[in-house]
């Protein structure tokens, strides 16, 4: 599997938490087929070749499984990959779990009419964090809560006595991120802290428009590393002293969970989901949305307000242990299988 964000990461990590259970087997059909680095590159093209391949992988999977689990985004990724799992799962007499796993559900629900209609279909919606079942609520859709999952054993802890104006931030450099945000107040930050640095570690379609901006705005120390691999995040978190954030769309963001295992203190916009596992004052700090100031001032706290920044860490690790790791997320995906297979 090629790992290009949250949903691949999450699936992969499910992957491997059941690779040696006696009573589980899981198999992937990934819609991202290994094409030339050439059609890849062309959105529409790439689309088109890898849908009969997916397709074809599809029907043959479906048949030999007795539970489908469709990981999802919303929109066009939800209507060209799921719908088609959902209608072959119905035809050939096999249960369906739609692992709904975007933000932007309440727009998807909301305008596109195929969205509920099928959802209503399945045997069962499950999400990463109560703010989406919440959302499918108000559409009269049932959904249950099984989180993301972290593998403590691929971060390393470390405990930030003392904070160096160090930051990272690694959300997709789209719109919905808003990491514009991030960067007028890393602005403000090296106002009061010149030697700040700032590492935006990750790529998308703003890349440009945002490395144009950092040099408008006169930012010193601020380095675009592109797409980054697992291994190398790792390594990037603990390197950082401070993470921030400032999606206006999103759900249960992974990276807040690889934050909580590396003990990188936390500074985000209080966006969709994120206050359901990123608390404010107990282990991060949350603003209201697209407000550099609010974000600017949450990090000045973490640095000169004594103790906060490891209380609030030591804080998130704790629930990394008991909510979020292998062995509670496992059994919780455990129990909805057996159920949605009808095993006592």
């Amino acid at each position: 599997m090629n790992i290009v964000g949250g949903q691949s990461i999450q699936a992969d990590r499910l992957l491997k938490a059941f690779a040696s259970d006696a009573e589980v087997r899981l198999r992937l059909w990934s819609i991202d087929t290994r094409l030339p680095s050439v059609i890849r590159r062309i959105p529409y093209v790439r689309t088109f070749v890898n849908a009969p391949v997916y397709y074809s992988g599809l029907l043959k999977g479906i048949r030999e499984a007795d539970v489908v689990h469709a990981f999802t985004s919303s929109f066009w990724g939800y209507t060209l990959w799921v719908i088609p799992a959902i209608w072959l799962s119905r035809v050939f007499g096999r249960k369906m779990i739609v692992n709904y796993r975007d933000g932007r559900a309440e727009s998807h629900l909301a305008g596109w009419r195929s969205a509920v209609a099928t959802l209503k279909r399945v045997d069962a919606i499950v999400v990463p964090s109560r703010y989406l079942v919440e959302v499918f609520g108000r559409f009269g859709l049932q959904a249950e809560v099984v989180p993301n999952v972290i593998d403590l054993r691929s971060f390393r802890y470390r405990e930030r006595r003392v904070l160096r104006p160090e930051f990272l931030t690694n959300r997709g450099l789209e719109p919905l991120y808003n990491v514009d945000c991030v960067l007028r107040a890393f602005q403000i930050i090296q106002g009061r802290y010149p030697e700040a640095r700032l590492v935006v570690g990750n790529d998308g379609p703003l890349r440009s428009e945002l490395e144009q901006l950092a040099s408008e705005l006169g930012l010193r120390s601020v380095t675009f590393t592109g797409a980054v691999s697992q291994g190398r995040m790792a390594e990037m978190y603990d390197a950082a002293d401070i993470y921030v954030m400032s999606p206006v769309i999103d759900n249960m963001p992974g990276t807040v969970l690889e934050c909580f295992a590396s003990g990188l203190p936390i500074v985000s916009t209080a966006a969709g989901g994120v206050p359901h596992v990123a608390e404010n004052g107990r282990n991060a700090l949350l603003t209201p949305l697209g407000s550099p100031e609010a974000l600017a001032g949450a990090c000045f706290r973490l640095l000169e307000e004594p103790g906060l920044a490891l209380r609030v860490a030591k804080q998130g690790y704790s629930d990394c242990r008991e909510r979020y790791s292998v062995d509670s997320v496992r059994q919780q995906w455990y129990d909805v299988y057996r159920r949605i297979a009808g095993i006592n």
